[in-house]
């Protein structure tokens, strides 16, 4: 049996922040039911940590889960990693793994095509940010007027002459247009 016929035995472990407390053990759970259903995947064990306070945040709870599993390839293997992105991978077996240009191509394809999924959704994301930003400025100003207006308070414009200043600038017309009418 070459090395490529055998599974790859694998230690993850994968980290979790949040709140609260019980909300973190459920998640791991899931988790590891989740992966459980993986094709290609077997879970041979796991153990989940009993979720610890932050140092730096009282509020938020830290939690880890240690999973150790078969993959029946590499291409398995490397989408767990992708999808469940673990804080640490262990291989424990085989110690040489070889694979084929085609098999090292469909991984990395795998790959792009994960990354390129990412880079839309961190797209969409901002672009959706900036309309939000957009949106809430446009607010802001509505009701900035609102109360202006409600407390009749008089908003000069620095770039345009105060009420003042019109109120001058006609009453001294009028009285230019009432002496050339009376020559």
């Amino acid at each position: 049996m070459s090395s490529n016929e055998k599974p790859i035995r694998i230690v993850m472990v994968l980290e979790i922040l949040g709140k609260p407390k019980e909300y973190l053990s459920e998640s791991l759970n899931n988790i590891i039911n989740q992966i459980k259903n993986e094709p290609g995947i077997s879970v041979k064990n796991s153990k989940t940590n009993e979720p610890k306070e932050l140092r730096e945040n009282k509020e938020v709870f830290s939690s880890f889960a240690e999973i150790e599993l078969e993959s029946k390839d590499i291409h398995s293997f490397v989408v767990l990693m992708f999808k469940y992105m673990p804080s640490h991978v262990e291989i424990l077996s085989p110690l040489k793994y070889e694979m084929t240009n085609n098999e090292l191509g469909d991984i990395l394809t795998d790959l792009i095509l994960r990354l390129h999924s990412y880079e839309n959704v961190a797209r969409i994301m901002q672009s959706e940010k900036n309309i939000l930003e957009r949106r809430l400025k446009e607010l802001l100003v509505k009701t900035m007027d609102k109360e202006n207006e409600k407390s009749n308070k008089i908003v000069i414009n620095p770039t345009s002459p105060n009420v003042e200043n019109k109120e001058k600038s006609k009453e001294i017309q009028d009285k230019k247009t009432k002496k050339k009418s009376k020559k």
